[in-house]
């Protein structure tokens, strides 16, 4: 086994990861809930670029049920991006379970 051959081939590997963790990280992955008003949009690195509300649903005598759908919306956005990041590495690694990927 070529030792140098291998960690080369490790350097490639890393080299791709990170680049496509940096193209992930500039794409949007948009949630909608509470049938379309609540849309939240978030960046493939985890960070909520927008949340829009739709005025009707705004409610000052029920606080709780726009807050649960803004945070439904937050965390639905974000899991599409991590889904999106997992299934990219997924193809880099070949499927390999890599601690600390």
């Amino acid at each position: 086994m070529n030792i140098q051959k291998l960690m080369q081939q490790a350097q490639q590997m890393q080299a791709g990861m990170q680049k496509a963790q940096e193209e992930l990280a500039q794409q949007n992955f948009e949630s909608s809930v509470g049938g379309g008003k609540v849309i939240v949009v978030a960046n493939g690195g985890g960070e909520v670029q927008s949340i829009k509300i739709d005025p009707s649903i705004i409610d000052p005598q029920d606080a709780d049920f726009l807050e649960e759908l803004v945070l439904k919306g937050v965390q639905e956005a974000i899991a599409l991006g991590k889904g999106a990041s997992e299934t990219e590495m997924k193809k880099m690694t070949g499927g390999l379970n890599i601690p600390g990927l």
